[in-house]
């Protein structure tokens, strides 16, 4: 008794721990799950804004603007193509580990040019204005030749594969039209099956054919033979002979005849 007590303490302790293990896991999946959607917000209301302030602000704020929109649109794009990439060609680990570390200085300069939007000395931002711009350009660069070069790798396996799917299907396509080959390479082949025989035949197509009575002669007897077949041997008799009043019938069969006595 005392061991069947234990065991069910045992498996109801096991099941409150599963059943807190998933619980917690669950909580933890919707808070990353409401992270990310609110992180995806955020960034769409920060793109949404300074896509305004680019098209709506003239002066150094509208380029500041301007130099962050494409800050955060190439480094975004460029995360997108090798995150998706990286998990279909491993070879591209190398290019994502650079790619982070170019988005340590993207984000280094995302934020100084977002101090500098609040900079109320307009002169020195304007001064600063071309070595910023000059420092985007870089960054954008390198993320557009990691993109680039990510979407030409998988392009070029795509056409590889596409090229040898080709092959195969060319060298399957002869293979289902071998009969094609076959007449082409066989002599005096007609152009309908069933047609008159070639030119060895040694007739004239025009006329029509009959074959030769001793030919059908002999198709007859060898046809009448199949049909007959040689005669039926007796089957050896037994030591007592057969009664023939047993002797089965048949309606086809005559009478035997009384012999006459003369």
């Amino acid at each position: 008794m005392e061991a069947a007590i234990t065991i069910l303490a045992l498996l109801f302790v096991a099941f409150v721990a599963l059943g807190v293990y998933a619980t917690v896991k669950a909580v933890g999946a919707a808070k990353r799950g409401v992270d990310r959607t609110i992180t995806q917000a955020r960034r769409s209301v920060e793109d949404t804004t300074l896509r305004a302030k680019s098209f709506g602000q003239p002066g150094v704020a509208g380029e500041l603007a301007q130099l962050r929109l494409a800050l955060r649109t190439s480094m975004r794009a460029t995360q997108d193509a090798l995150h998706a990439g990286v998990a279909e060609d491993a070879s591209l680990a190398e290019s994502v580990e650079l790619f982070r570390r170019l988005s340590a200085h993207g984000l280094e300069l995302d934020d100084e040019l977002k101090r500098l939007e609040r900079e109320p000395d307009r002169a020195t931002v304007s001064a600063l204005l071309p070595g910023l711009r000059e420092r985007t350009q870089r960054i954008t660069h390198s993320a557009e030749s990691l993109r680039w070069a990510a979407r030409d790798r998988a392009r070029q396996f795509a056409d590889d594969d596409l090229d040898a799917l080709n092959a195969q299907i060319d060298i399957e396509a002869g293979a289902l039209r071998h009969w094609t080959v076959e007449e082409s390479q066989t002599p005096g082949a007609t152009a309908f099956p069933g047609s008159a025989a070639g030119p060895s035949s040694g007739r004239d197509p025009g006329t029509d054919w009959s074959p030769p009575a001793s030919a059908a002669t002999e198709g007859d007897t060898a046809v009448e033979e199949g049909r007959t077949g040689p005669p039926a041997q007796e089957s050896p008799q037994a030591i007592t002979a057969a009664d023939p009043r047993q002797r089965t019938s048949y309606p086809w069969q005559k009478s035997t005849r009384p012999e006459t006595t003369n």
